[in-house]
């Protein structure tokens, strides 16, 4: 079949497996528009975000954290 765009899993399976709080920033991205919230990681380094899961709710937040032992979220808009 014939896949016009490609997944990124790769890279997010990168992350997900070497979550380094030197390397990496937990961070919600806002979008003021609609609301919407994604939870993920902002290299201190170079300043790129790598998404990993949307937020719904609460319950969603703290699935979040303890799948990678957060404690402290800051939110980016």
């Amino acid at each position: 079949m014939f896949q016009l765009f490609k997944k990124k899993n790769q890279e997010k399976h990168a992350i997900e497996q070497s979550y380094d709080p030197v390397v990496h920033k937990p961070v919600i991205r806002c979008s003021i528009c609609t609301g919407e919230q994604v939870a993920g990681f902002k290299d201190l380094h170079t300043g790129k975000f790598t998404d990993i899961m949307l937020i719904r709710n609460e319950k969603d937040l703290q699935s979040f954290k303890e799948t990678y032992g957060v404690t402290e979220i800051t939110k980016e808009f």
